[in-house]
Parts: structure tokens; C-alpha cells; sequence
């Protein structure tokens, strides 16, 4: 996973560093109880987010900080809509994250905010609140409009079931082009961390330049490491385009690579890691979707026709399950790419999409050769440990003694060990579990 660097910069409404201090579960839930999403999610985070009032997490005083940020755009002139597709179960963070309750919905970096409160805070300036759109699952509206209150309704887009994110960023593209024919949307994860606010917002503006040009725009990170976990963006010529200095076109996409490949393309200075965000004119993207995915494109706009209609329900019904499954890059982006049609600005913010339990860790800061603890540290004793994680998350002691980089993440109904090297396999144990215990995933 990509390194922010600085850990002290990993606050997005601060400089201060991460203290987290509480236990993420209430060591009164039944540890044979199925965590559903206000389970789940009480005992994580046991008070909502635009209170004032002092509460409690597993005993603990807590009392929370609302963010203190305008629902107006900083510059109107902008005109971007944000698009935020909330989904996935974060499988490689299990036990924590789960299918009711999934890591956006979860503070793992313990500033008082969630991912995706975090999300909101930091692209609410550049849209204002009533251009900002959420597409999540219908399970999980109920708990994004309670952590984000001040989300309009009308621009929470349920989807029926996951399609990945062409879907999701497709629809909102096929209704905000019936709403505003000359819309630029930008889609960002609601589960990624950034560092470095206004080089992010500078970042997003060049891109937005870039895309009333009728470019598919993504925005590539600088790789901190030859990561062999993502994907990678290669700069081709640069771009003559007013107010985006930094563009350059896009000359291909690769797939994650092995180590000596991403050594490689690393020595080039020519790759970008891509981020999944993306920046385009809704028209454009509703034109790169006929030509390359016309199935879903003609799917999308039989719900977008009716979805400010009291047909959506019945369009939703007939249509959704029928669209392909297909992430954005594979739909449009890389064969667009082919013939010139996608740009990319490249980044200088940290970014993180806090992808295993490994790059959890790195987010968290430690006194030198002792484990992190995401939770509270005096539920966590350690004895000749280097690096690791610990997650008491139980509200349970946790001693640990001569094991380096381990991972201990303690929930009520499910204990997690392994090391940081096989963070990424966390999702194999899951596949079994969700043969075994379904009720725990």
C-alpha cells in the first residue's frame, strides 16, 4: 500500500498525530451476537458524528468533534459534482470491517472521523453540498445519511446489488447528464486516505480543466515503492491545456505487476500508481460507455429516464441486475486510453487506500519497537515485539511476547492472527469463513 510518508499529516482536519484512545467494540455485545450494521457500528463508533453531546465508547468519555466546514462550494466557478462510490466490504480488513458495515463507515485512523466523513470533509469545498452525490448499497444508505446529515437525499444513489464501480459511477454520469448537460463529475472512494489538502485540491482543478476539453482525466500517484498491489498509469506527451500545467496523456494502463516489473517502471519516473479517481464531462463519460460497454450504456439510461420519475423502483427492478459487472478501468478507460482519449495529472498529495492491516499500521503512530494499537493502549501489553498491530477491539487484555509484525485484531466474536506479510491474505480466511460462519463476514 502506498506510505503516506509523514504520519503526522494523516489527519485530514488537523496537524495533530493519531492518538486514538478508545476500544473500537463495546465489550458488552455478546460475542455469539451477528454484528449487524447498528451493532457493528454503535460499538465502533458509539455517537454521531455531528453531536455535541458527550458519549461513550466501551466506557471510555468520549466527546466528539463536528467538523466545522462550510456546505458551499470555495469557488462555484468550479462546477464539479462529486461522486463518491461507497462500497465493498473491505474483506482485507475482516474482522473490523464487515459486509453491514464495511471500513468506510469505520474511523481507522482515530481523528473522531469515519472514511468517509473524512471524504466528505475534504471534497465538500470543492463541490458544495448540493453537487455532492453518494452511490452506495441499499443496505448501507441508512448509516451514510446518519454520518453524513447534511447529504441531500436526493443524491444518494442506491444500488440494488454491486456491479463494481461502472455501474456506479454510471449511473450517477447517466442522471447528472438529463439534470445538467454540461456536468463534470469526479469520482473518489469514500474508503481512501489523503495527506496534503491543497496540492489534493490543486490536483482536482487541473483535472477538471483537463476534462472540459473532453478528456477522461485520472489522477495518478506519485509510487512512494515499486508496490506490486496496484495497478500503474504510464505518462505519455504532455497536454497544452490552459490552468492544468501538469496534464499529460495517458499512453497506457498496467495491470498490478511483480516486483522486478514495478522495479522497473519506478526507474522510468514514467508511472503513476492509479487511485481509481477519475474526472470527466458526463456527456464524455456517457459517450465512452455507448461505444465501448453499450450494453450497460443502454441499460443506465433506461433507469436514468426514470429516475426522477416514481418509475425509478420498477426501472431499478427490471434493469439492475442485468448490467455487467465491470470496473471503470476495464469499461472504458484503458480502451480509451488507446486511442488518446484519457488523460492523467499527475499527484503530489499522500494517499493511502488503507487496503490491509499492514497499511493500517503504517498509519498509526508507535514509541520505537513496540507494536501500534489502534484502540486503547492500556488494554495492550507487549514484551520483546517489533512492529505489528494490535486491535483490542474487544475491550479484552491482549499481552504479546517476541513476535515481530504480528497482527492481532481481537473482536468480540472473532480473533484475527497473522503477520503484516500476509496482510493481503486476510481475504482467503474470509472466503472460508463465509462458507463456515456466513454470520461472521
Amino acid at each position: 500500500m502506498h506510505r503516506m510518508g509523514d504520519r503526522m499529516d494523516i489527519l485530514e482536519n488537523n496537524n495533530a498525530p493519531i492518538t486514538p484512545t478508545m476500544p473500537l467494540f463495546s465489550p458488552s455485545i455478546s460475542p455469539s451476537s451477528r454484528m449487524s450494521y447498528s451493532t457493528h457500528h454503535n460499538a465502533l463508533n458509539n455517537w454521531h458524528p455531528e453531536s455535541a453531546r458527550t458519549t461513550s465508547v466501551a466506557g471510555v468519555p468520549h466527546t466528539p468533534k463536528p467538523a466545522s466546514i462550510s456546505l458551499e462550494a470555495k469557488d462555484p466557478s468550479l462546477g464539479l459534482w462529486v461522486v463518491v462510490p461507497a462500497g465493498g466490504a473491505g474483506t482485507r480488513l475482516w474482522p473490523l470491517s464487515r459486509s453491514s458495515c464495511p471500513k468506510f463507515l469505520l474511523d481507522l485512523t482515530g481523528n473522531g472521523r469515519t472514511l468517509i466523513q473524512n471524504t466528505w470533509d475534504r471534497l465538500l469545498p470543492l463541490s458544495g453540498v448540493d453537487r455532492f452525490m453518494v452511490v452506495t448499497g441499499k443496505v448501507h444508505v441508512d448509516a451514510v445519511s446518519q454520518q453524513l446529515p447534511n447529504l441531500i437525499p436526493a443524491n444518494v444513489f442506491a444500488e440494488p446489488s454491486p456491479k463494481e464501480s461502472m455501474a456506479a459511477i454510471g449511473l450517477a454520469a447517466a442522471v447528472l447528464a438529463r439534470r445538467d448537460p454540461h456536468a463534470v463529475l469526479g469520482s473518489f472512494a469514500a474508503d481512501h486516505i489523503v495527506s496534503g489538502r491543497d496540492a489534493f485540491e490543486s490536483a482536482v482543478q487541473e483535472a477538471v480543466a483537463v476534462a472540459k476539453e473532453g478528456f477522461l482525466v485520472t489522477i495518478g500517484i506519485a509510487p512512494a515503492h515499486p508496490s506490486t498491489g496496484f495497478g500503474y498509469i504510464r505518462l505519455g506527451e504532455g497536454l497544452d491545456v490552459k490552468n492544468a500545467p501538469n496534464a499529460h496523456k495517458v499512453l497506457e494502463f498496467k495491470e498490478k505487476p511483480d516486483a522486478r516489473t514495478a522495479s522497473a517502471y519506478l526507474s522510468t519516473g514514467d508511472y503513476r500508481w492509479n487511485g481509481g479517481m477519475f474526472v470527466v464531462k458526463a456527456q464524455t463519460l456517457m459517450a465512452l460507455m455507448e461505444e465501448y460497454v453499450p450494453e450497460l450504456h443502454a441499460g443506465l439510461c433506461t433507469i436514468a429516464e426514470a429516475w426522477d420519475t416514481p418509475r425509478r423502483q420498477i426501472a431499478l427492478s427490471e434493469t439492475w441486475s442485468l448490467l455487467p459487472k465491470i470496473a471503470i478501468d476495464h469499461a472504458v478507460a484503458e480502451p480509451a486510453s488507446k486511442v488518446g482519449k484519457v488523460a492523467v495529472v499527475p499527484a503530489t498529495f499522500g494517499w493511502d487506500d488503507v487496503g490491509d492491516f499492514s497499511s493500517l499500521s503504517d498509519l498509526i503512530p508507535a514509541l520505537e519497537n513496540e507494536a501500534r494499537v489502534l484502540g486503547d493502549p492500556s488494554l495492550v501489553i507487549t514484551e520483546g515485539q517489533v512492529g505489528g498491530i494490535v486491535v483490542p477491539a474487544s475491550g479484552r487484555r491482549i499481552a504479546c511476547l517476541g513476535m515481530d509484525d504480528v497482527v492481532v485484531v481481537d473482536t468480540p466474536d472473532a480473533l484475527l492472527v497473522t503477520t503484516r506479510a500476509r496482510s493481503q491474505d486476510v481475504k482467503k480466511v474470509v472466503a472460508k469463513c463465509k462458507k463456515l460462519h456466513p454470520e461472521l463476514c
